[in-house]
């Protein structure tokens, strides 16, 4: 079953151009369906019917979620090697929280995509998984920084060394142009054209899209390339922007514990999410007027619809302002 599912997975990433955390993402998803329908028997794709489909979903959405701490995340991760969906964990390990419905789409969606690639590759004869109905997908509020807290973050550090220039680089250049954390660690000096103020950003699905940056990132962009990042270079180093002590390039949770441990510096109290830098960057924009297609191409979505969610923060926002401010509100 791991050999149509490894097929899968090179579609993924060389027909349809999708990234490396994509690709991950629907092998856990599929590699857990596999182990729980070899533990029943079922050793081939062919001999898998809607009716197995229905009692793995079944079994999913029954399946407890392991508290959060060092014991419990170890036995998470043991599970998810194993690819196991729930016996072995005893009751006093597993929470009463069962996984969120957002889990239980991403895993349909994979078994649909699955399925589709393998009839139209006549790999499998019928899709079994057609009929697998997704489940309505709450849209989540963005949340995003207030201005005061951007300026708190942003203010340069005192002690400037190579790491320090780094980190004011990569968080100027987060909140100027709104890029993913992807799109940060894997940018390139060939991608820089700072004295035009513009670079061009490799998004999702290897799509190209080009990008303002401000005055303020393009100054902290040239300290850094002039001061700092000559010190951390090594002859290995390759060609990425952003490097680390070791001149290497960022993996993504070292370059997230990088921008939390600044926020936390910087005295900014709430609890920072990967995307918040981004989301502010498209809700201050929508806020001041920015046209919400020109932020959907400066942001990289595919679809309007995506770009579409920050109207409801504005919304949120302008209704607390009347609310403050009005005599009558």
């Amino acid at each position: 079953m791991q050999t149509l599912v490894e097929d899968f997975l090179q579609y993924l990433r060389h027909e349809r151009g999708q990234s490396d955390n994509t690709a991950k993402t629907y092998a856990a998803l599929l590699g857990k369906f596999t182990a729980w329908a070899e533990k029943l028997g079922l050793a081939d794709w062919h001999d898998v019917e809607l009716k197995h489909l229905m009692a793995f979903l079944s079994h999913e959405r029954s399946r407890n979620q392991l508290p959060v701490g060092r014991a419990s995340a170890r036995a998470a991760n043991n599970s998810e090697q194993g690819h196991d969906g729930s016996p072995g964990v005893s009751p006093h390990q597993a929470s009463a929280k069962r996984l969120s419905g957002e889990s239980v789409y991403l895993e349909i969606a994979a078994l649909r995509a699955f399925y589709k690639f393998a009839e139209n590759e006549k790999m499998l004869p019928a899709n079994v998984a057609e009929n697998l109905s997704l489940p309505r997908r709450w849209k989540r509020l963005p949340k995003a920084l207030s201005n005061d807290e951007i300026k708190k973050l942003l203010e340069p550090e005192n002690l400037e060394t190579p790491e320090s220039l780094c980190d004011q680089a990569i968080l100027e250049l987060a909140y100027a142009s709104g890029l993913r954390l992807s799109e940060l660690k894997n940018l390139r000096l060939e991608q820089l054209h700072l004295d035009a103020g513009f670079i061009n950003v490799i998004g999702k699905g290897n799509k190209e899209r080009v990008v303002p940056v401000g005055c303020k990132a393009v100054e902290s962009l040239n300290r850094y390339i002039e001061i700092g990042r000559p010190k951390l270079v090594t002859p290995k180093s390759p060609a990425n922007v952003f490097l680390t002590q070791r001149g290497t390039p960022f993996a993504a949770v070292t370059l997230w514990l990088h921008i939390k441990n600044r926020v936390r510096r910087a005295g900014v109290e709430r609890n920072i999410t990967p995307h918040m830098l981004r989301h502010s960057f498209a809700t201050h924009l929508l806020e001041h007027g920015a046209d919400l297609r020109v932020i959907q191409e400066l942001l990289g979505h595919a679809s309007i619809g995506t770009t579409e969610i920050y109207t409801h923060v504005t919304g949120s926002r302008l209704r607390e302002i009347h609310r403050k401010f009005h005599p009558r509100a």
